[in-house]
């Protein structure tokens, strides 16, 4: 029985960190420019590895492994927002402009 529990909640876990991966791959092909590309990649990407690892450390059990895998999460949780950051200032250190929406100055909206 509790087998069947532990390993619905791996199933879970791992469901849910390969959907948010998934919705930040669509995020950063879809998304117009650099600051909206290193928001999603930051939130979504941290979420679908941080669920990823939580299923491996529940698959792992109380094993040394599992430890190991939760210090992972935490490294993965404090450098992916902390990179984006540093992508998204550079970016605009460099001069990049947010991209915003010209149709209403061209007059192409209806």
């Amino acid at each position: 029985m509790i087998e069947t529990i532990r390993f619905w909640v791996v199933v879970a876990l791992l469901g849910l960190g390969v959907f948010f991966t998934f919705v930040s791959t669509v995020g950063v092909i879809r998304l117009p420019d650099i600051y909206a590309r290193a928001h999603t990649a930051s939130q979504t990407d941290t979420l679908g590895a941080g669920f990823a690892l939580a299923g491996v450390a529940v698959a792992f059990g109380w094993q040394h492994a599992a430890v190991y895998t939760v210090l992972l999460l935490f490294f993965v949780f404090i450098t992916n927002p902390t990179a984006a950051h540093a992508i998204a200032r550079s970016a605009a250190e460099s001069g990049i402009e947010p991209w915003t929406n010209d149709a209403d100055e061209d007059g192409d909206s209806q």
